[in-house]
């Protein structure tokens, strides 16, 4: 994943693509804005409907409900629909208006008049717009073609049908409703007549005509009360009566009361014998106080008051007697009749109650049917109020939601092309494309350009960064594997002793075994042999510098004004790594001197017929053996790691391998093809070094160049 820091190094490096394709899309832009204005100009013509809130209004209230914002737009978003309707349309290219319109007649011929409908039909719903305000209760309609008076044509021709379209369909709605809606009270009025015939059928039934709910009792709940009043008045009077005939019954036998002796003292015998009794009484006081207890006419008189007083007790007894048995036999015959008129109120009573039963049956049957009566008149009473509401609605202009705002006017300016969107855009295609071109090269590329890729797709410690010689002035016509020797100020010889300085400090004193090797061929590792050799013999330390590059040898052209070397092909041929492994020739013969002081080189010699088993003998184990003992350094110069399996043979035969890798050469497959390799045979691995890296824009080297320059120049000044 790129970093923004990648991001700026890639537009930076690719900045004058970026320039250039920009300019190009400007100029383009322009020139097509150009071209369209002068042939092919568009007009867009607009006009707008006015969408109504989708709900039905009474007509007969002032006012209308309150609909929310969303349900209206909903709306207009649905009116915006149905215009570009594929019926819509074709009812519209149908229209003898827009058949006799140059726009239509562009399309297709007059002898295929199919394939002219097809074509001005896409091109119609593609230029035809419908929009829908989000705020405002208007959708915008709108045609663009190359006519500004035909783009205004088609535009009204197009809102007079859909409004046309809009009230017949409202106004065939309302009529079917009406028509619903007349069978409807049909049918309630056939109900409403059932409903009246059963109201008749209950009184008739019943027998009772006052069936209605008053606000007073009806008679014959009156009655009830009154039978029930009446019956608890006799129950009342029964029970006193029998109370009283117990009393009389108990008196019957009993001591005569007051009420009785009241009558017996009012009776004429009584009454006689009383006078009688009192006259006696009184000639016999008055004889007993003249003549004494004694004589005969006291004894007379004394003995009629007696007879008096017997007869007066017999006349009492005797009226006492008929008094109460005539009251009692009067309580008896009063108790008879209460009876008979209690029976006669309880028999009323339940007839009354039955009566008034059948009439809460009666008037239960009536109220429910009287309920279903006044249900089914409110029924069709808001019928015919429905009625008269859909026979206005079928009058009302406002009736098919819609209406039109005015007529669309001839538009005057051209709609397209417009310069403030060709330019722009086109800048912004150019610019667009720059970028993605970029970033296309920068993907489709896959050397290893920078430590950064290094690092990334390779998982080997980087020693050291060579900068590419040919961006550096100071090393024209110095030779590259000489460098550190020849411009020792120079930014690649200053990476050569980087190099040289991370080689010491990420190995220790028993790496002694250099193997210098690279994927292919011509990735400049025998430049980094030698340099990084010069640099070891420059601190003192006594380096061998090996070519054992059987296959392309080149120390002994890098070498070749060194002492001891000849000039001649058949000098080079004759001695070198081959002679000694072959045991042709001595060390002494075979090690030369490099001209440089500490530094030793041996050729690789004639070319031999098995160079991979010659490097693979023991002779060649036994020569690095040998010869650590002399020098501090063994560098080998050795073969490509993916070209020659004698490469490996040597990395397994030294302490440690660097690789080298080409910023210009080295693809990172081969890279990490080539690291797999040699790990894959347990070959310790020192580092790898990354050749040729060029100074790119917003990338390695750049502000390291113009750094190092600025602190070199007292130096090269002095």
């Amino acid at each position: 994943m790129l970093s923004p820091k990648d991001v700026v190094a890639i537009l930076r490096r690719h900045m004058w693509l970026i320039l250039i394709l920009t300019s190009i899309g400007f100029i383009g832009g322009g020139v097509t804005w150009y071209l369209l204005r002068r042939y092919a100009p568009q007009y867009t013509a607009k006009t707008f409907i006015r969408v109504l809130p989708p709900v039905e209004t009474d007509p007969m209230r002032i006012g209308s409900p309150i609909v929310g914002k969303d349900i209206q737009y909903g709306r207009r978003v649905y009116i915006t629909s149905m215009l570009k309707e594929q019926s819509m349309l074709m009812n519209l290219l149908g229209r003898d208006t827009i058949k006799a319109t140059e726009w239509f007649r562009s399309f297709g011929s007059d002898t295929n008049q199919g394939l002219r409908i097809r074509e001005s039909f896409e091109d119609l719903e593609k230029k035809l717009g419908a929009y829908a305000s989000r705020d405002a209760e208007f959708v915008t309609v709108s045609m663009t073609c190359g006519s500004a008076q035909e783009a205004a044509d088609i535009v009204n021709e197009m809102v007079e049908l859909f409004i046309a379209s809009q009230r017949d369909s409202a106004v065939s709605g309302v009529r079917n409703k009406l028509i619903e809606l007349e069978k409807r009270r049909t049918s309630i009025e056939r109900e409403l007549d059932l409903s009246e015939k059963a109201l008749d059928d209950v009184r008739v039934s019943t027998g009772i005509t006052d069936l209605e709910e008053r606000t007073f009792q009806h008679t014959i709940t009156l009655r009830v009360n009154a039978l029930d009043l009446e019956e608890q008045e006799l129950k009342l009077q029964v029970s006193e009566l029998q109370a009283g005939i117990e009393r009389l019954e108990a008196r019957a036998t009993g001591p005569i009361g007051v009420q009785v002796e009241n009558t017996i003292e009012r009776d004429p015998t009584m009454l006689m014998l009383t006078q009688q009794m009192f006259v006696t009484k009184t000639a016999l006081a008055q004889i007993q106080t003249k003549f004494g207890e004694g004589h005969r006419v006291v004894r007379e008189l004394r003995k009629r008051v007696e007879d008096l007083q017997e007869r007066r007790n017999i006349r009492r007894q005797e009226i006492g007697d008929q008094t109460r048995k005539a009251n009692l036999e009067n309580a008896r015959d009063e108790l008879v009749v209460m009876h008979r008129r209690l029976e006669e109120a309880e028999r009323q009573r339940q007839e009354a109650e039955a009566n008034k039963r059948r009439l809460d049956l009666a008037k239960v049957e009536y109220n429910q049917r009287l309920r279903i009566k006044d249900q089914l008149q409110n029924q069709l009473n808001e019928i015919k109020d429905l009625i008269e509401q859909r026979r206005i609605q079928a009058e009302d202009p406002e009736a098919p939601k819609v209406m039109p705002v005015g007529r669309a006017p001839k538009p005057l300016r051209m709609s397209a092309p417009i310069w403030y969107t060709y330019l722009p855009g086109g800048t912004m295609l150019g610019f667009v494309c720059a970028i993605g071109l970029a970033f296309l090269l920068e993907l489709l590329n896959d050397l290893l350009r920078t430590p950064r890729d290094v690092i990334r797709y390779v998982n080997v410690p980087l020693l050291g960064v060579v900068p590419n010689a040919s961006e550096d002035h100071e090393l024209r016509g110095v030779d590259l594997c000489h460098i550190v020797r020849l411009a020792p100020y120079s930014i690649v010889s200053e990476a050569y002793r980087q190099l040289q300085v991370n080689l010491r400090l990420s190995q220790d004193n028993g790496t002694r075994v250099i193997f210098v090797s690279s994927c292919g061929a011509g990735e400049g590792k025998t430049a980094v042999a030698i340099n990084l050799a010069t640099i070891l013999a420059g601190e003192g330390k006594k380096v061998l510098l090996v070519d054992a590059n059987f296959w392309r040898a080149m120390l002994h052209k890098a070498f070749s004004n060194s002492p001891g070397t000849h000039n001649d092909e058949k000098a080079k041929s004759d001695f070198g790594l081959t002679n000694l492994l072959g045991g042709e020739a001595t060390a002494e013969r075979v090690i030369r001197p490099s001209g440089i002081d500490n530094l030793d080189v041996i050729d690789a010699g004639p070319t031999p017929s098995n160079p991979t088993e010659l490097l693979a003998s023991e002779n060649m184990t036994k020569l690095i053996s040998e010869y650590r003992r002399y020098y501090d350094r063994i560098i080998i110069d050795g073969p490509p790691i993916l070209l020659v399996t004698g490469a490996k043979v040597l990395a397994g035969c030294t302490d440690g391998t660097i690789l080298v890798f080409n910023a210009d050469m080295t693809r990172k497959g081969a890279a990490q093809r080539a690291v797999r390799e040699l790990r894959a045979i347990n070959v310790s691995i020192i580092g790898c070094v990354l050749m040729g890296a060029r100074v790119l824009k917003g990338g390695y080297f750049h502000e390291q160049y113009r750094s190092y320059q600025r602190y070199q120049q007292p130096l090269l000044a002095g």
